[in-house]
């Protein structure tokens, strides 16, 4: 069997928001197209009309709570609710891999979790129009 080219483990990756990494505080890192699509069969066999429309974007992240000086969930909670936020999302820092630069809204970051556990934050974020996919240089 061949090996697949070009595919790689997810580590090492970076995401900065608003000019400020925060590469050590998050286990997911996840830009989600929702693309909605419609359908019509037609009275012939093989008939069918298809549209597909443009996708609309989301960020999903897992954050780790650090609630205090340089915690990513901490800038999230002391951010104006739909403030626009400059996001680059690096998942290999490699020549050639892509990168992704867009604007999410904030949303506020839950705070507290489970006894005995690191707390995280699960979080889904709007992404303000599409993504621009460029390659690290």
């Amino acid at each position: 069997m061949a090996v697949v080219e070009g595919v790689y483990v997810l580590r090492d990756a970076s995401i900065t928001v608003e000019t400020v990494a925060y590469p050590n505080q998050l286990t997911v890192a996840r830009l989600v197209p929702d693309t909605p699509m419609q359908q019509l069969r037609t009275l012939v066999p093989d008939g069918a009309i298809v549209d597909v429309d443009s996708a609309v974007w989301t960020l999903e992240l897992t954050i780790v709570q650090k609630n205090n000086t340089g915690g990513l969930v901490k800038v999230l909670r002391a951010a104006t609710p739909g403030a626009e936020l400059d996001v680059v999302l690096t998942p290999k820092n490699l020549t050639g891999e892509d990168v992704a630069t867009f604007v999410i809204l904030a949303m506020p970051a839950p705070f507290g979790g489970e006894q005995g556990a690191f707390p995280t934050a699960e979080m889904v974020f709007p992404v303000k129009g599409q993504p621009v996919f460029t390659s690290v240089a």
